[in-house]
């Protein structure tokens, strides 16, 4: 895929800075060297020592003092080693992207932390946008990506959906403005991506079914768009079998995927990742280096720290539980909603 043609002049104009590349030298380097170059505040000074994290299980996290050093420091901007080593293989496991094994160039997949999924989402929309583009958002939509992007001067294009999320014939009827070949011409300003939250989308609750999306994603390859697939609730669906990704389809290298702890380890942590075709993830680790720098170090160790206690099994019984509990909810909900509102409200189209 030609992903030059997807970049804003701004993001095409980033270059790697100097002085994270320095850091991340430093941070890779032996105890005894004494640098002066990325700027590093001696952690002597720092006035934490160490940390006791207490579980809801009992154990405990410890961030004894040369931990704490490190937590308190700055660290690579595409986010610690360990925790990226972990999410890759948590990727892995439940999705299998084809991309997997892609050259770099083409397509290969990346994973970079960002400060929670909706500081990552504005820096893709930052890379990806122009004023006068064409995006294709469904409908109703979440009221945060609707402030992300109207200030962009972007055309959003509005697509229908209904209780089975977006309706692929909508998308077609949009498409059908422009030919496939009209994507390899900037003139023609065919629309960029097509970004959705699949899972529990925010209002109204609905989720894209797997054949609807295995039919967006042939559009994308036939219109040559991306897929920017927003999924926060991916870890609260209620069936036992989750639903296949758009990423799990990506044969191309054309899903960005952005993914959250918010919703079932803490959403004030602020830790979400982005995954996608390395060379647009890099562009937006290249943005992180001179805004934010990178996430906050002492959140991903402490998270980091967590899923290797836990491991994969143990996190995804912690999810299973979070389920639980909110299926429970849901259950109640639907009770009063039954009692009171009986003959007024339909569960499938309400929730």
């Amino acid at each position: 895929m030609n992903y030059a043609r997807y970049l804003t002049a701004m993001s095409a104009a980033r270059e790697t800075s100097a002085i994270r590349v320095l850091s991340e030298v430093v941070n890779r380097a032996p105890k005894s060297l004494i640098s002066l170059a990325p700027g590093f505040p001696n952690p002597n000074t720092f006035p934490f020592k160490t940390a006791s994290i207490t579980l809801k299980s009992g154990k405990t996290i410890q961030f004894g003092e040369e931990m704490m050093k490190r937590a308190l420091q700055y660290s690579p901007s595409a986010g610690i080693p360990e925790l990226l080593t972990w999410l890759r293989q948590l990727q892995v496991q439940l999705h299998n992207p084809p991309t997997i094994h892609h050259p770099a160039s083409q397509g290969q997949m990346e994973i970079c932390v960002t400060s929670g999924s909706q500081e990552g989402l504005s820096k893709v929309f930052e890379m990806l946008i122009n004023p006068g583009d064409n995006v294709i958002i469904n409908e109703p939509v979440y009221s945060g990506t609707l402030q992300a992007l109207q200030p962009m001067g972007c055309n959003i294009i509005n697509v229908s959906s209904d209780e089975f999320g977006i309706i692929p014939d909508a998308v077609k009827e949009i498409l059908s403005k422009w030919t496939p070949e009209d994507s390899q011409n900037p003139e023609k300003n065919t629309p960029k991506f097509l970004y959705t939250v699949p899972n529990g989308n925010n209002p109204t609750g609905t989720s894209l079914t797997t054949e609807r999306k295995k039919e967006i994603y042939k559009l994308a390859r036939k219109y040559d768009f991306l897929i920017i697939e927003d999924d926060p609730y991916y870890f609260l669906q209620f069936s036992k079998s989750w639903a296949p990704t758009f990423l799990s389809m990506d044969v191309d290298g054309r899903v960005i995927r952005a993914d959250s702890f918010s919703k079932v380890l803490s959403s004030g942590l602020r830790i979400g990742f982005l995954t996608g075709p390395k060379p647009l993830i890099e562009r937006v680790v290249l943005h992180t280096q001179v805004s934010t720098m990178h996430p906050n170090t002492f959140t991903q160790l402490l998270v980091s720290e967590l899923l290797h206690q836990w491991g994969e099994e143990g996190f995804l019984a912690h999810v299973a539980r979070v389920i639980d509990f909110y299926r429970k909810q849901r259950d109640a909900l639907l009770a009063a909603a039954d009692k009171w509102l009986s003959g007024e409200w339909d569960a499938h189209t309400s929730l």
